[in-house]
């Protein structure tokens, strides 16, 4: 007993610095963040407890329901399009082709670049005066004059996303890679032996046993694009004319730019109830592969 009750205080005691940060960091910032978005919490020192006021203001309005149909198009296609360029390109660099190392070395820079100047980047060449896709365009015959890319409601939507993808790729090409290599060679050289094909083996092969590795990427990738910031509000900061703006730059401008609080607090916590959701779903589909894995 003694020695149990030793061990037990010994990871209890291992254990505390992580739920301490928990407890800090995570837990009372959340836990106030709930309280504030009952209250109609402003510049103003004082405040009040005005129950759920704030969320029926922001589900009233019209305008929420589109920025949150608007971020889900948003992440679902970010999401996507990263997932399929990840796979292919770990398919890429996985093959025994000369210079994969070289290659390999190459889709680090998006990933390795600070995130503020690759965006930056991304807006000069969106710029319809001296940006490089307008004047590519214009050289072409494609367009007669130039386009401001990010001026125009869905040129601008499908740009934010264009930037995202590149920036986001090459963690999913990664992590796809290394799990592509975990994979036993051996089960490759007895589909090759049998006569399988290539689409064959990454079909019957290289997907069911990176499923695992998908579905965690996926979760990441999603929780990370539905919550991402910097990308939209350095290059749009919402606009033009709300067509970029998704819940966590419209909660940014409540909180931070209309100085409501309270209001921005509930739509913090709208977003905390989707990204729980999210999680939700992941566990749930992770249980079902782990039973039938089991079977």
């Amino acid at each position: 007993m003694t020695s149990t009750r030793s061990a037990t205080l010994f990871a209890l005691a291992l254990l505390a610095p992580a739920l301490l940060y928990i407890l800090v960091i995570v837990a009372y910032p959340l836990f106030d963040t709930v309280v504030l978005s009952f209250t109609n919490a402003a510049l103003r020192p004082t405040y009040d407890f005005v129950g759920w006021a704030n969320y029926q203001r922001i589900f009233s309005a019209g305008n929420f329901t589109e920025v949150i149909l608007r971020t889900l198009i948003w992440t679902f296609f970010s999401v996507s399009i990263k997932m399929i360029i990840g796979m292919a390109g770990a398919v890429l660099l996985n093959a025994a082709i000369p210079g994969q190392t070289l290659f390999r070395v190459l889709t680090m820079p998006p990933w390795i670049v600070p995130m503020a100047i690759g965006i930056f980047m991304w807006g000069w060449m969106y710029n319809g005066q001296f940006g490089m896709i307008s004047g590519l365009l214009q050289n072409f015959g494609i367009i007669s004059k130039p386009w401001p890319i990010l001026a125009a409601g869905d040129s601008a939507f499908w740009a934010t996303i264009v930037t995202d993808v590149w920036i986001g790729v090459p963690m999913v090409t990664i992590y796809f890679l290394a799990a592509m290599q975990s994979i036993p060679r051996d089960l490759y050289e007895a589909a090759w032996t049998d006569g399988a094909g290539r689409f064959y083996r990454f079909r019957r092969i290289t997907v069911p046993m990176m499923l695992p590795a998908i579905i965690t990427m996926s979760l990441l990738s999603l929780i990370a694009t539905f919550n991402s910031f910097d990308i939209i509000y350095i290059l749009t900061r919402g606009g033009p004319s709300g067509s970029t703006t998704t819940m966590i730059i419209d909660t940014y401008n409540t909180a931070m730019g209309s100085r409501k609080y309270g209001e921005g607090a509930a739509r913090a916590v709208v977003i905390c109830i989707f990204v729980t959701l999210f999680c939700l779903v992941y566990f749930r589909a992770v249980r079902k592969l782990q039973q039938g894995e089991a079977k």
